[in-house]
């Protein structure tokens, strides 16, 4: 198998799994752009953007027999995400709606730690009731009732990748918007 084949990603794959390197060579140079794009969008760091790319692509080497991947495009954005998170946790960019509250307390006295929790928390319930009804709904259901995204789409009888959409928007937002409340709360 020569750089630059006619073969699909799936038949690159499959042959993957038998350990062909060249299968591996020619799966990294149709996409090591597009995962490295991805991940210099999300962290505007070109190093850790390539460091990023190095290992969704270690990875898929490295568990080559276990992956059974059928769709490799979602598959590696998927990756790009998940070890984006992990880069921006260890770098404590990405924190936890709960860890701001907790740093907020280290920064303000007790008094003025609970106000401005009750107001984090305030600010919060607002941001929910302004979603849209279906998709307070399935937030709702998702982190209060702690249903599955399968049973939330059995219940509304419709797609679970509907309702994973529904999710991924709704958490964005508040991702967005709580972290820049809290930032300015600690800032005060």
């Amino acid at each position: 198998m020569t750089l630059n084949s006619t073969f699909t990603d799936q038949e690159l794959l499959i042959n993957l799994r038998k350990g062909d390197r060249s299968a591996f060579d020619e799966l990294y140079e149709r996409h090591w752009d597009k995962v490295y794009n991805q991940a210099f969008k999300k962290l505007h760091d070109p190093d850790l953007a390539k460091d990023i790319t190095q290992d969704v692509f270690i990875y898929l080497w490295t568990h080559k027999e276990g992956n059974f991947i059928d769709n490799l495009p979602a598959y590696l954005f998927s990756s790009v995400r998940n070890n984006v998170f992990k880069a921006l946790k260890k770098e404590e960019r990405f924190l936890p709606i709960s860890d701001l509250v907790l740093k907020s307390k280290a920064f303000y006295s007790e008094a003025d730690a609970e106000l401005l929790q009750k107001e984090f928390f305030k600010t919060y319930n607002s941001l929910i009731q302004a979603m849209p009804a279906a998709q307070q709904n399935i937030y709702r259901m998702r982190y209060e009732q702690d249903l599955s995204t399968t049973e939330i789409a059995a219940q509304l009888n419709i797609s679970r990748k509907t309702v994973q959409n529904q999710l991924i928007r709704a958490v964005n937002m508040l991702r967005a918007s709580l972290v820049t409340i809290a930032f300015l709360m600690i800032q005060k």
